[in-house]
Formats: structure tokens, sequence, C-alpha cells
């Protein structure tokens, strides 16, 4: 397919195309690398990969959080907001992690739910690529209320 367009446009067509790819949607579970995470999810009986996965962006502290460990952390701080009975959205990206929360009646301690607030805070400050790539969007508004209301469904 490459080969079919002028060369001098291949840099703006792969920019493009890598910019765009994966995500379809500012839901948590909108994107590839968060529905990869739910595969990993679901091979666990317990939490502690979710609370691996948020301390990640808790350990970078200030410095630059790389996309895929957020939208990662994002999907961590999702499910533990639906083990709480704080669904967002059903739908057929969410089948398997949902079929988990109805097997595994896991109730996320406090610390865990603060963990994973102060994780979404942090998403929202820079340096952060996920945020970075949302501001280059039409819709970062959108996004950026969907983690405001994930950290609502969290409280």
């Amino acid at each position: 397919f490459l080969m079919s367009i002028p060369l001098y446009l291949v840099p703006f067509f792969m920019k493009t195309a890598i910019d765009n790819m994966g995500t379809w949607s500012v839901d948590p579970f909108g994107s590839d690398n968060a529905v990869d995470w739910i595969y990993d999810l679901v091979e666990t009986d317990d939490l502690a990969f979710i609370a691996e996965t948020i301390q990640k962006v808790l350990d970078i502290g200030s410095e630059y959080l790389e996309a895929p460990e957020v939208v990662e952390a994002i999907a961590a701080a999702d499910t533990i907001a639906r083990l709480k009975g704080n669904f967002y959205v059903k739908n057929a990206y969410t089948e398997s992690l949902d079929d988990w929360i109805e097997n595994h009646k896991l109730t996320p301690p406090q610390a865990l739910v603060e963990s994973a607030i102060v994780a979404m805070e942090r998403i929202l400050t820079d340096p952060s690529e996920l945020l970075e790539l949302w501001q280059d969007s039409e819709n970062f508004d959108d996004w950026a209320k969907e983690i405001q209301d994930l950290k609502a469904r969290l409280r």
C-alpha cells in the first residue's frame, strides 16, 4: 500500500496511522491496549494484577508517563469501579471483564481505591503522553470528562 503513495507523503501518512492506531473511543476500554489488558486480567484470581498496574503509574512519579501504561491504569481503575458496583458501559469489549467480575466477588481495599484516584489525577498532569495525544485531538474534552467521571465512580 505505501508503495502506491508519493514518497514525500510517507512520513505524514505513517505518523497519522500510528497516532490513530488502536483507539476508537474515549471509553476506558476504547483501545487495543485496554482490551489486551483484560486478557491478562482474566488469567488472575485476585487484585494483585490490578494493583501492580496502578502502581506502575504511581512509581513513575513526575517523570514522563508513556501512553500504554496510562491506558492500562485507566482500565485497572475502571475495573476497581466495576468491582464496587459502579459500572460504566457493558459491551462486547468488556464482556470477559464483566464475566471475571461476576465470578470474582472481590472488594477492593480503600488503599487501592485511593491509589487509583491518585493515578487518574497523575494521568491528567503533564508530562503524560496520553494526555498530550488527547490534547491534540478534537475529543480531548470528552476524554478528560471520562477520566473525571471514572474518579467519581471510584469514590
